[in-house]
C-alpha cells in the first residue's frame, strides 16, 4: 500500500465536483442506475476519483442488478478498506479507499464467486481508465504517488 493522503475540505473541494465531494467526503450515495459506469463493460481500471489508486478492474464487475457498479473483489489486497457502518438504523459494511478514505459504497456478502462479496459502489468515487489508455500510457506511470496529490 502506498502513502496516505490526508486533505482539508476545502483542498478536496477544489478538485472534485460538488457530486464526488458528496459522495466521497460526505458518504452520500447516487441514484440507482444513474452513475457513468453502473452498466460500463469496456475492460480497465477504476480508480479512486479523489486519489487515483487502483480500486478495481474490469474482469472483477458483474451486473448485480442493484444500478450500481459492483465488483466482486478490489484490484489488489490493501486497496480497500472496511468500516462498520451504522446510519439509519442499518448495520452494513462500508468500502473506502485505503489511500485516502473517500467513500466508496457498500460490501455485501451476496456476491458471485470466487469471494461470494458484492462491493456496490458509486459511480461518482471512481474514474475509469481504460485498457487502451493504460497501455498507451508511460511505462514510468504506475500508481500515482502521494506526492502527486499535493
Amino acid at each position: 500500500m502506498t502513502d496516505r493522503i490526508h486533505r482539508t475540505d476545502a483542498e478536496w473541494g477544489e478538485h472534485l465536483t460538488s457530486e464526488q465531494f458528496r459522495v466521497t467526503r460526505r458518504g452520500g450515495t447516487e441514484r440507482a442506475f444513474s452513475g457513468e459506469h453502473w452498466d460500463r463493460k469496456d475492460d480497465g481500471n477504476y480508480r479512486c476519483v479523489c486519489c487515483g489508486l487502483s480500486l478495481f478492474e474490469s474482469a472483477d464487475k458483474f451486473d448485480s442488478g442493484t444500478g450500481w457498479p459492483s465488483f466482486h473483489s478490489p484490484a489488489a489486497p490493501g486497496r480497500v478498506s472496511e468500516r462498520d457502518d451504522r446510519k439509519f438504523f442499518l448495520r452494513r459494511t462500508e468500502a473506502v479507499c485505503a489511500r485516502c478514505d473517500a467513500h466508496l459504497g457498500h460490501v455485501f456478502p451476496d456476491g458471485p464467486q470466487p469471494t461470494g462479496l458484492r462491493y456496490c459502489v458509486n459511480s461518482a468515487s471512481l474514474k475509469f481508465e481504460s485498457a487502451e489508455a493504460a497501455e498507451a500510457a508511460p511505462a514510468s506511470a504506475g500508481e500515482p504517488t502521494a506526492e502527486d496529490h499535493e
